[in-house]
């Protein structure tokens, strides 16, 4: 009999208390999370109320015996980080907190084996090899939860199929087919006590499609729509929903920040794989530090400037003008974008935060990293908005854009339509602006705002891609009454900034250089201009 041996109760009740849905929920999303990672084209899924059971199935790839034998260590998995939902082996641990008994049955090649598991104590949960129910037909995996509580809502089916749509929607969505047939060649397909659950396209009126190219690709990275409607939608479809290998990970507009005239009447979904290497540990958020986060961000960019050109494009757009912001701030957020371009050369992750605009065209280069290894970047929205990057080695490659558009809506709602080829370069290698574009007020790079946290130790945090500063710390206070709010807000910048920038031994240096570059930028700003002759 194995064992595992750890303060294991304390353990999952921490885990349970990290993930933001209910237990019940979590532990569903995270077997079909699981099925999903092996491959799996059907998931049987059997809500039983008389025996206050639930039975999930699938026809992944399956376990060998040794592999089943290390699923029962907690923490262990054999998935990679970036290649599927799941990467940590957590999630599914959770289930002793809501079972009698857990029995997971799996089959690849030879070998059909089944274990039975169980918490029996706060430190104990003992597992052991059980004959094979029978779950499993020729390959995959089958895990049947004994609930502890017969009113438990995993029994109910209503339960169970709205779950899934609400957690898995670009899977049971015929317009996402497109960017997941790469993923799950074989199509996935739910079935619930029976019923297959049918792909439903979304009908309300107004759609408008979101898609996001990357380099030279005329397929894109990201796809999706924004709905309107004409009455408030339910409360869990109002906002953008980010999904990554279908799998919804947050829904709303605060993680976008930008909010519509009438954000209840405007919702949508958007796919995007890649962010799968970014997923946190509960697969709820994503990370905002080191490389994984300078790739969540500069896609966070990509999307803000589509869902701007399709809510601009409906005359829904709510965006504050550069004016009427207070004009020392918008000379600090100048000065910091001056301070972090000069940066980027040393800190390349700081290109996903700072983008400088002339006429409308970004000149920031993006790094390597910053692009998370995928080619990506950040180009304006809109048909005929190309951007230059610079590469590994040198100036920026010709005709090498990262192309993103928002395109009109299309007559047929039920499918996001294919990408158009991209224009042929120049033959100088040389891009025009875009001619007449509108240009747009939105600030889209590093942003300041002030917010009161009294107690709070820290001088600032670092928000998506907006440096909030604390005026309730008594060194903003002291800095106010002296008249040396720039310095300490670029203090507070620079400490905030650093997480993201370095690794934490190289965090003092990092502040050291963008004080230093700080001083610089002031005073070149000081320095006389000359007149023209």
């Amino acid at each position: 009999m194995g064992q595992t041996r750890v303060d294991l109760l304390h353990l999952l009740e921490d885990l349970r208390d990290a993930y933001p849905g209910s237990l019940e929920e979590t532990v569903l999303t995270e077997i079909v999370a699981n099925a999903l990672d092996s491959g799996a084209s059907l998931i049987r899924i059997a809500a039983d109320a008389a025996s206050a059971s639930l039975t999930i199935a699938d026809n992944g790839s399956g376990m060998q015996r040794r592999e089943l034998a290390r699923y029962h260590d907690l923490a262990t998995s054999t998935k990679a980080r970036g290649r599927g939902i799941g990467f940590a082996g957590v999630g599914i641990k959770l289930g002793l907190l809501a079972c009698k008994d857990v029995v997971t049955e799996t089959r690849r090649g030879k070998s059909h084996v089944a274990s039975q598991w169980h918490l029996a104590s706060r430190h104990k949960a003992p597992w052991r090899w059980v004959p094979p129910p029978g779950m499993v037909t020729e390959r995959g995996t089958a895990v049947r939860l004994a609930l502890s509580d017969p009113l438990s809502p995993l029994v109910d089916r209503g339960f169970v199929e709205a779950a899934i749509r609400r957690h898995y929607q670009p899977l049971l969505d015929p317009a996402f087919d497109g960017v997941l047939s790469a993923l799950y060649p074989r199509g996935v397909a739910f079935e619930v006590n029976g019923a297959v659950m049918q792909k439903l396209a979304c009908e309300v009126p107004e759609i408008g499609p979101l898609a996001i190219y990357p380099r030279r690709k005329r397929k894109p990275s990201a796809a999706g729509y924004l709905v309107r409607d004409s009455v408030p939608l339910p409360e869990d479809q109002r906002g953008l929903a980010i999904s990554t290998y279908g799998k919804v990970i947050k829904r709303g507009w605060d993680w976008l920040g930008i909010t519509p005239n009438a954000p209840e009447r405007i919702g949508g979904v958007i796919e995007v794989p890649m962010l799968a290497a970014s997923l946190t540990l509960n697969k709820g958020d994503f990370i905002r530090s080191g490389q994984r986060g300078a790739a969540y961000l500069t896609v966070r960019k990509a999307i803000q400037e589509v869902v701007l050109h399709q809510l601009a494009a409906w005359g829904d757009s709510r965006e504050q003008p550069e004016k009427a912001r207070p004009r020392s701030l918008r000379v600090l957020e100048r000065d910091l974008e001056r301070v972090l371009m000069d940066l980027s050369d040393g800190f390349p992750l700081l290109a996903s935060l700072v983008e400088h605009r002339r006429g409308g065209q970004k000149r920031l280069p993006l790094g390597q990293q910053a692009r998370a290894g995928d080619g990506f970047g950040v180009s304006p929205a809109g048909p005929g908005a190309r951007s230059n990057h610079t590469g590994e080695n040198g100036p920026p490659p010709a005709a090498s854009p990262d192309h993103v558009a928002a395109e009109p809506p299309p007559q047929n709602p039920e499918a996001i339509p294919p990408p158009e080829p991209e224009a042929e370069p120049p033959a100088h290698g040389l891009e025009l602006p875009a001619a007449q574009r509108e240009r747009r007020p939105a600030r889209l790079g590093l942003a300041v705002q002030f917010e009161e946290r009294p107690g709070d130790p820290e001088l600032g945090r670092l928000v998506e891609s907006t440096v909030l500063i604390n005026q309730a710390h008594p060194a903003y206070q002291r800095a106010a009454a002296s008249r040396s709010e720039g310095y300490h807000i670029a203090l507070s910048v620079a400490l905030a900034l650093a997480p993201l920038a370095v690794e934490p031994a190289k965090e003092h240096a990092f502040v050291t250089a963008f004080l230093s570059r700080w001083g610089e930028a002031l005073s070149a700003a000081r320095r006389p201009r000359r007149k023209k002759a």
